[in-house]
């Protein structure tokens, strides 16, 4: 939907512009023989993985796949194997595309840029230069083509071929960088039409269906707030002996200490029963303990 597009447009902008300033900040070949491969590399590679898991862990769907287990009325439909894998490799699909886009945006914008490239591949371009001895060792010529993406390192003599060698790297690595954009956007294409195509529902149907499942989210995220709310405020009152935000509190309840240290430290979910957990301290406290206790009353015009 128009909110998916919204998103990606965004995380595309901020990628671009993150990698902009990483480049601008702490970008520095070393110009040595086996290091440019390996920084430029890191720098191509590194940012574009981490980006990738960080937009596997902020998708919703990876924790809902992760963690969702088959439910009695699903197990009722006798859901087959074929169709669980499916629906497992549609989920994937889906989370994966989201993922990528940051990462296959870096990619892009770093080899358009071409600096990260013609650091990582100059020492391994095959060149004659200009006023170069000829019977200059490998291992020499490899040492003075490491040295080619930093300028104040190069002889004056050599200045032509290293213009060369540096234009040679932008062109392959631009030209790799616009294939990886034709690449993704005719694979994004292809997968919406064979996505629509075996789709069991029309055009308009399709549109329907995503809204429906738009506003479901929606609502249940707002109905997730405000039970988690009411559900919290009993436990709190229970505790407090009044509710909060309350304007006329006649009486206010004294905790004891045992009752402190009952609601204090550390906790997790704590399983009461096949069905139910205690999501808090305060909470099994709540269920447990009987309404009793000091209270002391409070004046209505304080």
């Amino acid at each position: 939907g128009k909110e998916v597009i919204i998103a990606n447009a965004i995380i595309a902008i901020l990628t671009i512009g993150g990698q902009q300033l990483f480049s601008f900040f702490t970008f520095s070949c070393p110009c040595h023989v086996g290091q440019n491969l390996i920084y430029g590399l890191a720098f191509l590679g590194v940012p574009a993985l981490i980006l990738l898991v960080v937009g596997y862990a902020l998708n919703n769907q990876t924790w809902r796949l992760v963690t969702g287990k088959s439910s009695p009325l699903q197990e009722e439909t006798t859901l087959n194997g074929l169709l669980q894998c499916k629906l497992i490799c549609f989920v994937l699909c889906s989370i994966t595309g989201r993922a990528l886009v940051a990462p296959v945006t870096w990619l892009a914008v770093t080899l358009i840029n071409g600096s990260y490239y013609v650091c990582a591949m100059s020492e391994y371009v095959s060149v004659h230069y200009y006023g170069a001895n000829p019977n200059v060792t490998d291992s020499e010529r490899r040492r003075i083509l490491a040295a080619f993406p930093c300028s104040q390192l190069v002889p004056l003599e050599l200045t032509r071929a290293r213009d060369e060698v540096i234009l040679l790297l932008r062109y392959q690595s631009q030209v790799a960088g616009w294939l990886l954009i034709a690449v993704v956007v005719i694979t994004v294409f292809l997968s919406y039409c064979l996505a629509s195509c075996f789709s069991p529902l029309s055009f308009l149907h399709f549109r329907y269906w995503r809204s429906y499942v738009h506003n479901e989210q929606e609502l249940f995220d707002e109905a997730i707030d405000q039970h988690s709310r009411l559900y919290a405020m009993q436990h709190v009152r229970k505790f407090f002996g009044f509710v909060p935000g309350s304007d006329n509190v006649k009486e206010i309840r004294i905790p004891s200490l045992r009752e402190w240290q009952a609601i204090s430290g550390l906790a997790f979910l704590k399983r009461v029963d096949a069905e139910h957990y205690d999501y808090s301290l305060l909470h099994d406290w709540a269920l447990k303990e009987p309404v009793n206790g000091k209270y002391l009353k409070t004046d209505e015009d304080p």
